[in-house]
């Protein structure tokens, strides 16, 4: 099992600097990239606050959110639906090793401890921070 945390996605629906390279691995996938309830959320926010920000013209955003559920409906992408209660503890139990030490962000800290919960084996990230937190959880981390 892959996931990965919220700024992949946007990597790989909007246009960035890292869209290439996140297109590029996930067309390597073997299997559906696994999302949670909090990647959706978190996804469908930050369209969302790109448009009022106008980072996003709203026909962007738009076809960011129809791309992303085109790929939900059509199985390219597998929304597991996660126990919130046991992510969250994990998460607690995440922040408590290594916030203090590493800074790690809140949403960073869920998605890697959903990825841990849902026992994955490769979690997907640009951030090197968040990857760090991921490998210290036992994850195997791209790129």
């Amino acid at each position: 099992m892959v996931c990965c945390d919220t700024s992949f996605l946007f990597s790989l629906y909007g246009r960035d600097a890292h869209t290439d390279r996140a297109l590029a691995l996930v067309t390597k996938l073997s299997a559906p990239l696994t999302l949670t309830p909090l990647n959706d959320y978190e996804l469908r926010n930050a369209v969302s606050f790109g448009v009022f920000r106008k980072v996003l013209q709203a026909t962007a955003g738009a076809e960011i959110l129809a791309a992303f559920d085109s790929d939900l409906a059509s199985g390219r992408l597998l929304l597991d639906q996660t126990n919130l209660t046991s992510v969250v503890n994990e998460a607690k139990r995440l922040s408590a090793a290594h916030t203090a030490v590493a800074g790690h962000r809140s949403f960073d800290i869920l998605h890697v401890a959903a990825a841990s919960h849902l026992s994955a084996k490769v979690f997907l990230s640009f951030d090197a921070n968040q990857r760090s937190l991921a490998q210290a959880a036992g994850l195997k981390t791209m790129p």
